[in-house]
């Protein structure tokens, strides 16, 4: 893959020399960014993880029986025969390649783990190769490439990102799938006429809307976290003045209690 990129590169920039001031177009995508941002995917993923839980806690029940079986066999060999030992750690023997036989069947490099991540992961591939394709061929791109591929990206420029609109497009075919209401579909038939431009120019504004809620969020913290202050600070306040009130209140009921006493005394 890592190869194929590079190749494609200096084939690009070999003929952009070729065509004198003619500009190259390039864009990337980040397929890991893609795929934690599609929902479908992440559920998948998420069944996928309690399936491996639950295939690795299988295992360790395995390993801590086999290791018993040691343990026992350790214990009791002074009281067996050779031949009921040898049996013992033949079966011990075969139970050990029984769970090697699983921990790759599960995980090995052709295992269950590994067809299911690519089981889990094609659907959305495919549906990124359409996307891009669509994107390069609107846009004018001579080459997009996977920038969470195995090829090393030193620096590339929000610019080139594409994976937002390849995100969109992924998005608008979700939906088509899923609308049953006429007015939906017109809606979003309406959304999907919308230029490269415009959609950018709307993600363009999105972004400042988040950027001034955010802002707002911040704001509103920073008065509650200053209001609190205030409080817990008037609290205090009020606590230690009500403290020495009470503590001067009990000097006095000292000192009176003590004049009395020495009173009696001089009488």
């Amino acid at each position: 893959m890592k190869k194929s990129i590079l190749v494609a590169l200096a084939l690009i920039f070999a003929g952009s020399t070729a065509k004198a001031q003619q500009t190259v177009r390039i864009g990337y995508v980040d397929m890991e960014y893609i795929l934690e941002n599609v929902p479908e995917y992440q559920e998948a993923s998420a069944q996928l993880d309690r399936k491996v839980l639950q295939w690795k806690q299988e295992i360790e029940t395995e390993l801590s029986r086999i290791d018993q079986m040691k343990k026992d066999l350790a214990n009791e060999k002074p009281l067996l025969t050779s031949e009921l030992i040898e049996e013992r750690e033949e079966e011990i023997a075969f139970e050990e390649q029984k769970i090697l036989d699983y921990q790759q069947k599960r995980f090995g490099p052709k295992g269950d783990l590994m067809i299911q991540k690519m089981q889990l992961v094609k659907p959305i591939q495919d549906q990124v190769f359409v996307a891009v394709q669509e994107i390069a061929k609107n846009r004018d791109y001579d080459l997009i490439f996977d920038k969470s591929a195995d090829v090393i990206t030193l620096y590339a420029a929000d610019r080139l990102d594409v994976s937002d609109q390849v995100l969109r497009s992924i998005t608008r075919a979700s939906k088509r799938e899923q609308l049953e209401t006429r007015k939906e579909k017109q809606e979003l038939i309406r959304d999907e006429e919308k230029t490269v431009e415009q959609s950018e120019a709307v993600t363009e504004r999105e972004k400042i809307q988040e950027a001034k809620k955010q802002e707002r969020e911040a704001l509103l913290k920073e008065r509650m976290r200053v209001r609190d202050s205030i409080r817990t600070a008037k609290q205090k306040a009020y606590e230690e003045r009500r403290a020495r009130i009470l503590e001067e209140r009990q000097r006095k009921k000292d000192s009176i209690a003590k004049a009395r006493e020495q009173k009696k005394d001089d009488n």
